[in-house]
């Protein structure tokens, strides 16, 4: 893992917060599978009730019919072949990374990637840090509209590129795009892995309330975002490449792009169109992703001239470059196989939420916010998380006079944000690992802004349980 040096100009916590030790992802995700099987000999079993919900489309729970089960505890064993189990589990993201990854090494073999980030850092001349909110703004797009996350891990080494170029550190290259997108689901008003779910569960009009949660995005992104370019501006080092920033070596670059170069980059401009409108509009998952994504690998080798035996060594070099990267995830979804198989996670979750049943309406909608903080860590899938808790909140939330609206946008807030701060996030991990940023100095970055949105989350919860939100 690269360690990533210190802000020059002080920040003393962010300096404490880097002494800290983190071990390797792997190793990390490793110990809290074995913690997972820990707790399932300490917690006591239960579960609740389940049903086929015709609105959704999932499996959700039943309110109000959690009992105690016969313990399953783990043992150590058990928990190893867990995480083989999680890999099949999440054998569809797991695929998707190996063939992103592999696509996009057959567009960086072409030199596609490399012109284009000539012609764009040249074509700044000098204002490289506006890239950042440039390439934000798309990731942004993403995780607001289809909670993209999963599918950036393969674009981080692109990213790369126009980061080194800049002279900014790779931790610009994650926050930008990795963060920004999960910055944007959370407050996203349409976002149907999201939003989307926790409003059918609560029977609210699809889009409903999304001023509101449109103001609150706008106010996040521009903090993160904000936050992003004072950094890496802070942390600048001379950028690669050779040259001043926008000199004349870089200049000529930026005025034409070679014809295959432009072919190649409409391609991936292509493909991304078609990617949103197939997960807006067809209902397409992980594995249309994958096939969509691999075609544009191998039409990109052709029209880069790579040729069919190039492009299917670029396409392994690919797969070699994502492998650690697509494993963190399966790894990560197996602490969740842990937890579903000692019978604790309607434990953890009827426990995190009784105390909730006592406060008045503004304290509760802060209170449901923090209890899904704690939720997502050991469920860090926000679908997941919201067909798990919601069905459980909303009639909570109408005993407690809470508006079904600010039950959703608690759970937003809370699970939502805690997606780029959890190492239970297999996705996050994975970011970080193929931008080469270890995850102790992801976290001194990230702590202080998630702090920051988290407030406005849960300022937005309370002022909207006062004022007595529904629209």
């Amino acid at each position: 893992m690269t360690a990533l040096t210190g802000d020059s100009q002080g920040h003393g916590t962010g300096r404490d917060l880097r002494r800290l030790w983190f071990p390797d992802p792997l190793t990390l995700l490793v110990a809290c599978v074995l913690v997972a099987a820990v707790l399932t000999w300490i917690l006591p079993s239960g579960a609740y009730e389940h049903r086929d919900d015709p609105v959704t489309g999932r499996t959700v729970v039943v309110a109000g019919t959690y009992h105690a089960v016969e313990p399953a505890p783990v043992g150590a064993f058990r928990a190893f072949v867990d995480i083989p189990r999680g890999l099949s589990d999440a054998a569809s993201v797991v695929f998707l990374i190996f063939l992103v990854g592999g696509a996009f090494t057959v567009v960086d073999r072409t030199g596609a990637l490399e012109s284009g980030t000539r012609w764009m850092v040249g074509r700044l001349g000098g204002r490289d840090v506006l890239l950042i909110p440039a390439v934000a703004l798309f990731f942004a797009a993403g995780g607001a509209l289809e909670n993209m996350q999963e599918e950036i891990i393969a674009l981080v080494p692109v990213l790369l590129l126009l980061t080194s170029r800049a002279g900014f550190e790779p931790l610009v290259a994650v926050a930008m795009s990795g963060g920004t997108a999960m910055v944007a689901s959370a407050f996203s008003p349409l976002n149907p892995f999201q939003v989307g779910i926790a409003q059918k569960i609560a029977q609210l009009p699809l889009l409903s309330g999304w001023a509101f949660r449109t103001m609150l995005l706008a106010v996040a992104l521009a903090f993160w975002v904000g936050g992003t370019m004072r950094y890496a501006v802070r942390t600048r080092r001379p950028p690669e490449g050779g040259g001043e920033r926008g000199g004349e070596d870089e200049v000529p670059g930026a005025a034409a792009l070679p014809r295959r170069h432009l072919l190649v980059l409409g391609l991936v401009l292509g493909a991304f169109t078609f990617v949103i409108v197939g997960l807006l509009s067809w209902g397409w998952g992980f594995d249309e992703l994958s096939a969509a994504f691999f075609i544009m690998g191998a039409l990109a080798g052709l029209a880069g001239r790579l040729g069919v035996e190039g492009t299917a060594r670029a396409f392994v070099k690919g797969f070699r470059d994502m492998a650690y990267a697509a494993l963190l995830v399966g790894f990560a979804r197996a602490i969740y196989v842990v937890l579903e198989d000692g019978r604790i996670v309607d434990t953890i979750v009827h426990g995190l939420f009784t105390p909730v049943q006592g406060l008045p309406p503004a304290l509760a909608g802060l209170g449901m916010m923090l209890a899904h903080v704690a939720v997502h860590v050991p469920i860090p899938s926000v679908s997941g998380h919201a067909v798990l808790t919601m069905p459980i909140l909303v009639p909570l939330s109408d005993l407690l006079h809470v508006s079904r609206q600010v039950a959703v946008l608690a759970y937003q807030s809370g699970a939502g944000l805690t997606d780029m701060i959890t190492p239970t996030n297999g996705s996050l991990l994975a970011l970080l690992a193929a931008g080469g940023v270890s995850y102790r100095d992801w976290f001194p970055f990230v702590a202080s802004r998630y702090a920051g949105l988290l407030a406005l989350g849960g300022a937005a919860v309370v002022a909207g349980a006062l004022a007595g939100w529904g629209g």
